[in-house]
C-alpha cells in the first residue's frame, strides 16, 4: 500500500492497520484512539466539531474512540488542514487586493504536501 494513514494526533504512521478499522485501534507511539471523529472523513473542523455525514450521531467526544456506523479513516486526519486554509484564503486575498504577504514568502520553503502539490499540478494543467 503506497499511501499510509497516520495518527490524528502526533501524525506517526500506522503501521500493520487492518481495515476496516477496530474500534480499539490506537496509535503505538501516543497511545491516541484511532476510531475518532477527528480521524474521520466526514469530520468537520469548523470549530464546533460537526460532521458532514447527515446520518451520523451526534458523538460529544470526537477524540475518544465511539461505534459511529459512518466512519471513514482519513489519510490527511494528521494535516492542521485550518491553519492550510487560512494560509490560503490570506494569500487569495492578497492576490485580489495586488499585495503579497511575507508570511506566503516565507512558507513556500516549508515542503508541500500532497495536496498542494497536486492543486498546483492542476493549475499548471490548466493554465491558472
Amino acid at each position: 500500500m503506497s499511501e499510509q494513514f497516520h495518527c490524528w494526533q502526533c501524525g506517526k504512521p500506522l503501521e500493520a492497520l487492518i481495515l476496516p478499522m477496530s474500534r480499539r485501534e490506537e496509535c503505538v507511539a501516543c497511545h491516541a484512539d484511532q476510531h475518532v471523529c477527528k480521524m474521520c472523513e466526514f469530520f468537520n473542523d469548523s470549530g464546533r466539531g460537526d460532521c458532514r455525514e447527515e446520518r451520523a450521531e451526534w458523538i460529544s467526544e470526537r477524540e475518544r474512540a465511539n461505534f459511529c456506523d459512518y466512519f471513514k479513516p482519513s489519510m490527511m486526519a494528521h494535516i492542521n488542514t485550518k491553519s492550510l486554509a487560512n494560509e490560503r484564503a490570506k494569500a487569495e486575498f492578497a492576490e485580489l487586493v495586488g499585495e503579497t504577504l511575507v508570511a506566503s514568502e516565507k512558507t513556500a520553503d516549508k515542503p508541500k504536501t500532497a495536496a498542494e502539490i497536486a492543486e498546483q499540478q492542476l493549475r499548471d494543467l490548466l493554465g491558472g
